[in-house]
């Protein structure tokens, strides 16, 4: 049995997690991938992202999803919007019906430390718990990813163009991350979990106002049920 649990985070927002156990056959059985795609793994990553799309939205048309120059996967036409994550077995994915969204699933590991003058500025550097450095920065780093695919036009700058609130470290919560380019200026609302070295985290397009931050508050108990996905691999009854 695969290892999988949906999460609906709003009405109109729903989230997964899949941990892949299965082979090609399995998920030829319902979707299929781009024949471009050669190596073995990404092939089931590819597989798993487009079933679990079907999972969260029964008759999701996975078929009709094209790609973008900056990678990134869109239905041309269509009211639903969706964001896809890989890392190693696992996949994440989001859609929603009535706005844009962005996913990532992060392994934490000692190459974000590295490359973390690359990511955050000054002023996000000062904010980091000297006692969970890593497990911060790797939050961050997360964050800015799901962002980076809410966006989904490329040609952004992690440091120039993102720039995160101040937050504490804790293994759950919420944070906020300002967007600014000479094309979209935004401040979104983000979710993350951490559990077992895995960041999983979330984001829709979201105004600053107290019913906003009310309704986020609000949808903790997805944070709460998305700790059991990657501790348990929990699958919804």
């Amino acid at each position: 049995m695969p290892l999988i649990r949906t999460i609906q985070i709003n009405p109109t927002n729903r989230l997964g997690v899949w941990k892949i156990a299965e082979d090609e056959d399995f998920f030829k059985e319902k979707v299929n991938i781009s024949p471009a795609i050669h190596h073995p793994h990404k092939r089931l990553q590819h597989f798993a992202g487009r079933y679990l799309l079907q999972e969260l939205y029964p008759g999701f048309p996975v078929a009709n999803i094209q790609v973008m120059q900056s990678r990134k996967p869109y239905l041309d036409g269509h009211s639903l919007h969706f964001s896809i994550s890989h890392c190693g077995d696992f996949v994440a994915a989001i859609v929603s019906s009535d706005r844009v969204v962005g996913i990532d699933i992060e392994e934490m590991k000692p190459k974000i430390e590295k490359v973390s003058h690359k990511f955050l500025s000054p002023a996000e550097r000062d904010f980091i718990d000297g006692q969970h450095g890593l497990a911060h920065k790797t939050i961050c780093w997360s964050a800015k990813e799901a962002v980076y695919k809410w966006y989904g036009l490329g040609g952004v700058d992690f440091k120039e163009n993102m720039q995160i609130a101040p937050f504490t470290f804790q293994s759950k919560g919420f944070l906020t991350c300002n967007f600014n380019k000479a094309d979209k200026i935004a401040r979104l609302y983000l979710q993350y979990v951490m559990e077992d070295n895995l960041c999983l985290t979330w984001t829709n397009e979201a105004d600053e106002s107290a019913a906003t931050i009310a309704a986020i508050t609000t949808e903790n108990a997805a944070v709460e049920a998305a700790i059991k996905v990657l501790k348990h691999g929990i699958r919804p009854v």
